[in-house]
């Protein structure tokens, strides 16, 4: 088989394993006495929804809110598309009228929740004394910061009228059911979408202390209400989370060892390097590079024919005016370091279909990826200085483009030494 076919049919099994259809439905709970009411928002939410349609016998009904192009039809769960990483209009709506929906509730219903990465931009419903601009103005100087998605999560939950427990704390007295799909490192619930049915230990003046770690310049009215404390989120032991419980249903780590198991059955050794690595991508790229030239140079610390396989979240402090994301700076890195061996190919994609801003999942690499670069007039470090990985990779007709993939377990990366 060819190193690129497999290094996509790898990244397709990857996706599959998450798909909602395959790992939701063995979660369901049990019927409750009262009402179901579905509620959720993420990537996966509407495939997530379209899931328990299909397995869920008895009555229901709810709303749950994706990224525009990620729906998909569903009879009694209400979906709606709103906009992300960037929150419009849509998704406050959205964010309103899922508060409302889950009002009056009685200790008889069941609220079941379907949580998957994006969830945080698409529920951007504002703490009182902010509005929606505020958010989109934090949350645009966040993503171009190089903060973590930890970071980035713990200020969006003390800016919030709905993350950070509070969906949960909406629902009670009713029993609250989580099903998670993390695309967060170290599948932590409180950074799924930003925990919005769980318990948050962090704080207003940790969130504060990030912004001036990255020097975002807040507008006034963010740095009054995390000063003040008024921010302050759902804390561990709220008697309002007592009934809300969570499972995690898919994982980057599930999904990296499907992608394991199809490397194998092509008869190659897979190693997972880890599921939640993070830091600057370019510098991730520069220490994979260094250990796939050591496989390659001295079959240390394996032996090839192999693939280092991982996953996390690294992030992209934005310096150039390229089109960009993390898993194409990460890969732009990782070819000029390899400086075209000929045994090293390469694929680096999020599993949600989308890097950065751009509808397309990532990109590939191959021994004559940085010749015929330069065949065509292209300079890669001068692409990557522009944080230009998009357009570097269109160029050259390497892009790899899924479509909505309707899940997301975070970045995928493998890197395959003959």
């Amino acid at each position: 088989m060819e190193p690129l076919t497999l290094l996509r049919d790898m990244f397709d099994a990857a996706i599959a394993s998450a798909q909602p259809a395959r790992c939701l439905p063995a979660n369901l709970p049990a019927a409750p006495k009262g009402r179901l009411i579905v509620i959720g928002a993420g990537k996966a939410s509407a495939a997530m929804a379209r899931a328990v349609e299909d397995h869920w016998q008895g009555p229901l009904s709810g709303l749950v809110v994706t990224r525009y192009g990620y729906g998909v039809p569903c009879e009694r769960i209400d979906i709606v598309e709103a906009s992300h990483p960037v929150p419009d209009q849509a998704g406050l709506a959205a964010a309103e009228r899922m508060l409302r929906l889950v009002r009056d509730l009685d200790d008889d219903d069941l609220v079941l929740c379907l949580i998957s990465g994006g969830g945080s931009a698409l529920l951007p419903m504002p703490a009182t004394g902010l509005n929606l601009e505020h958010k989109q103005s934090v949350g645009r100087a966040l993503l171009q910061s190089g903060a973590t998605i930890s970071e980035f999560n713990c200020v969006r939950r003390h800016l919030s009228a709905i993350k950070g427990g509070r969906l949960a704390a909406a629902c009670h007295p009713a029993r609250v059911l989580t099903l998670l799909i993390s695309d967060v490192p170290g599948d932590r619930p409180i950074d799924i979408a930003s925990g919005p049915t769980v318990a948050d230990p962090t704080t207003c003046a940790e969130a504060l202390a990030i912004l001036k770690r990255y020097a975002i310049a807040a507008p006034a009215a963010v740095h009054e209400l995390l000063a003040s404390g008024r921010g302050e989120s759902i804390k561990p032991g709220d008697p309002r989370l007592a009934n809300a419980q969570w499972r995690m249903i898919a994982t980057p780590q599930m999904a990296l060892e499907a992608a394991a198991l199809k490397a194998r059955e092509a008869g190659y050794a897979a190693h997972i390097l880890g599921d939640s690595i993070e830091g600057e991508a370019r510098e991730v790229g520069r220490v994979l590079a260094a250990i796939a030239l050591q496989v390659a140079g001295h079959a240390q610390p394996f032996a090839a024919p192999c693939v280092l396989l991982s996953g996390g979240e690294t992030t992209v402090a934005v310096r150039g005016h390229g089109r960009g994301g993390r898993n194409v700076e990460f890969l732009l890195s990782l070819a000029i370091t390899l400086d075209g061996h000929v045994r090293i190919h390469a694929l680096a994609g999020d599993t949600d279909g989308v890097d950065g801003l751009e509808e397309i999942a990532g990109a590939t690499i191959s021994p004559d990826t940085l010749g015929r670069a330069w065949a065509k007039g292209l300079h890669p470090t001068e692409a990557l200085a522009n944080n230009d990985g998009h357009g570097f990779f269109g160029a050259l007709g390497d892009s790899v483009i899924t479509g909505p993939t309707r899940t997301n377990v975070n970045d995928f990366r493998a890197i395959l030494i003959d």
